[in-house]
C-alpha cells in the first residue's frame, strides 16, 4: 500500500530553507572562528609562503628605512640592497618568528642598543655586512644566538668592538673580511680584526693606558693650578703687609705725640 504526502509542498519549501539558513549560518560559524588575523603585506615587499613559513622580500626597493607594517608571521625578512642607514630601537619587536634577517648592501651607519629586543630567542641568521657600520653598542648584540656577518664595513679596531665580537657567532665563511679600517694604533689599520686578536694584542689595554695618561694630565693641570693660586695667594698677601707695615711705620710713634703735647701745653 502507498501512503499519501502528508508533509505537501509547503513543508519541502520550510526545509529548503531551514537548510539554506543552516549553511549560511556554518559557513559564518568556520570563518569566523578557524580564521586567523594577518597583518597586510607592505606595498614595498613582496610576501610568499615557503613551506608554510612567511617570506617577506624587500630586497632592492629604495627603501630607506624598515618597513614598520611587515606581517607578524614573518620568518624570513630579506632587507637587502636598499638604503637604509639606520636600525632604530626595536625595529623587529613583534616579529617574534624571525629567523633569517638579510640587512646586507644598504648604508647602515647606526645600530641602536635595542635594535634586536624581540628577536634574541627566534633570530638565527643575521647578515650586516657590504654597510657604513664603524662601531656598534654592546647592547645591540647582546643575548643573540644568531649566526653573524659583518664582513665589509669599515669597523674602527678599539676595545668596545673586541668586546662586542667576544660575545657574537661570527660567521665562519666571511670571518676574515672583517677588516680594521681604523684602530686605536695605525699599524693594525687595514688589517683582518681576527688576525690582530689571534696575535695577542688587547685593545682595551690601549684604552686603559690612553685612560690613565689622561687622568693623570688632567690632575697634573689641577695641580699646577693649585700651586700656582697658593703662590699668587701668597705674594698677594706678602705685598698688602708689606704696605700695611709701611704705613703703620708712617705713623707718628707714641713718644713724639706726647712731645708733641708737652710742647703745644707749655706754648698755652
Amino acid at each position: 500500500a502507498t501512503f499519501p504526502d502528508l508533509a505537501g509542498p509547503d513543508m519541502h519549501r520550510k526545509s529548503l530553507i531551514f537548510s539554506g539558513f543552516a549553511l549560511l549560518w556554518g559557513l559564518l560559524f568556520g570563518i569566523f572562528f578557524t580564521s586567523v588575523p594577518v597583518v597586510a603585506c607592505p606595498t614595498s615587499c613582496h610576501c610568499v609562503e615557503k613551506n608554510g613559513l612567511t617570506v617577506v622580500q624587500c630586497m632592492s626597493r629604495n627603501l630607506e628605512k624598515i618597513p614598520a607594517d611587515l606581517p607578524r608571521d614573518t620568518v624570513i625578512l630579506l632587507l637587502a640592497s636598499n638604503h637604509i642607514t639606520h636600525i632604530p630601537h626595536h625595529a623587529f619587536k613583534e616579529l617574534h618568528y624571525l629567523q633569517e634577517l638579510d640587512l646586507s648592501n644598504n648604508e647602515i651607519k647606526t645600530v641602536d642598543a635595542g635594535a634586536f629586543q624581540g628577536v634574541f630567542d627566534s633570530l638565527l641568521v643575521l647578515d650586516l655586512s657590504n654597510n657604513r657600520i664603524k662601531s656598534v653598542p654592546k647592547e645591540a648584540f647582546a643575548r643573540l644566538r644568531a649566526k653573524i656577518s659583518l664582513s665589509n664595513n669599515p669597523w674602527h679596531c678599539e676595545c668596545t668592538l673586541q668586546e662586542v665580537l667576544r660575545e657574537l657567532q661570527l660567521d665562519p665563511e666571511t670571518v676574515n673580511e672583517v677588516m680594521c679600517h681604523t684602530a686605536v694604533k695605525e699599524e693594525y689599520a687595514g688589517k683582518p680584526l681576527i688576525q690582530v686578536l689571534d696575535s695577542g694584542i688587547n685593545f682595551c689595554n690601549f684604552h686603559h693606558k690612553t685612560t690613565d695618561v689622561a687622568m693623570f694630565v688632567t690632575m697634573f693641570g689641577w695641580f699646577t693650578m693649585v700651586i700656582a693660586y697658593v703662590i699668587y695667594y701668597v705674594r698677594h698677601n706678602q705685598e698688602d703687609a708689606r704696605r700695611h707695615l709701611e704705613y703703620l711705620k708712617s705713623l707718628p710713634s707714641s713718644s713724639q705725640i706726647s712731645k708733641d703735647f708737652d710742647t703745644i701745653s707749655t706754648v698755652l
